[in-house]
C-alpha cells in the first residue's frame, strides 16, 4: 500500500483530501504546518508528498527544499497543492524539484489522477529513462548519479523532472518528440491532458542549458507538434 504525506495548514482540506485517498486504497499521513510535515517526512518516508504552498512559519517552498536536500526524500514525488497559479511560482517550484502542480479549488477527481501518475512514474518509468549510464550524443553529456547536463566543460545541475525531459530528448535526438508521448512517459498522463506544465520545464531547463552553452540552443521547439534535441545546438 502506498503511503502519501498531506501537508497543509488547512485542517478541512487536509481530511477531505485524507478521506478520498484513504477510500482509493492509499495509506494517508497529514500534517498542518511545515516543521511538523518535514519531521514526518523523515520519519515515515512517504511514496508522494502532496504539499501547501501558502503555509505559516515554513511555507511550502521551504520545505520542498529541504526535502530534496535530506538524503532520504530527495526522491519522493512531491505534488504542489496551492492557489496560485502565476508561471513563476510555478518555475519556482519546479526550480526546487517539484513534480507537479495543482491549483486550488480543484476536483478530487483531477487530484487522484495526478497521485496515481505520479506514483505510477516513481515506479514504471520506461527504461531508457531509467538507465544509469552516462549517455552523450552531440555537445551534450546526461550525468545521471548527480542529475546533471555536461555540456562542453560545463555542468548544471537538473531536477529530477527536467533531467527525465532531457534524456527522453536524447533518446530520441534530432527526432521530434510529441507533448503527449511527454505526457505519457515522464508523467503517465493522458494524451489529451493540460501541456502547460511541460512547456514551464522546457523552458526552465532551456535557461539552465543556455547558462552553459555560451548562449546556445539545443532545445529546438516544433510549433504544433512538441519539441526535438538539436545535439550540436544552433
Amino acid at each position: 500500500m502506498n503511503k502519501i504525506l498531506v501537508i497543509d495548514d488547512d485542517d478541512a482540506i487536509n481530511e477531505l483530501v485524507k478521506v478520498n485517498l484513504e477510500l482509493s486504497g492509499y495509506d494517508v499521513l497529514c500534517a498542518n504546518d511545515g516543521i511538523k510535515g518535514f519531521a514526518l517526512a523523515k520519519q515515515e518516508l512517504p511514496d508522494l508528498i502532496i504539499l501547501d504552498i501558502m503555509m505559516p512559519d515554513v511555507d511550502g517552498y521551504t520545505v520542498a527544499k529541504r526535502v530534496r536536500e535530506y538524503e532520504p526524500t530527495k526522491n519522493i514525488p512531491i505534488l504542489m497543492l496551492t492557489a496560485l497559479n502565476m508561471l513563476e511560482d510555478k518555475v519556482k517550484g519546479f526550480d526546487i524539484g517539484v513534480d507537479d502542480y495543482l491549483v486550488k479549488p480543484f476536483e478530487m477527481e483531477e487530484l487522484l489522477v495526478r497521485v496515481r501518475a505520479l506514483l505510477k512514474r516513481t515506479n514504471s518509468l520506461p527504461e531508457s529513462l531509467t538507465k544509469k549510464e552516462i549517455l552523450t550524443v552531440g555537445d551534450i553529456t546526461l550525468l545521471p548519479e548527480t542529475y546533471s547536463v555536461k555540456i562542453k566543460d560545463k555542468i548544471a545541475k537538473l531536477t529530477p523532472i527536467e533531467y527525465d525531459i532531457l534524456n527522453l530528448l536524447v533518446q530520441n535526438h534530432e527526432n521530434m518528440v510529441s507533448s503527449s508521448k511527454f505526457l505519457q512517459d515522464i508523467w503517465g498522463y493522458s494524451p489529451n491532458d493540460d501541456v502547460e506544465t511541460i512547456r514551464v520545464h522546457i523552458r526552465h531547463l532551456r535557461s539552465k542549458i543556455k547558462k552553459i552553452s555560451d548562449g546556445k540552443e539545443y532545445i529546438d521547439t516544433i510549433y504544433g507538434g512538441g519539441y526535438r534535441l538539436l545535439s550540436k545546438g544552433k
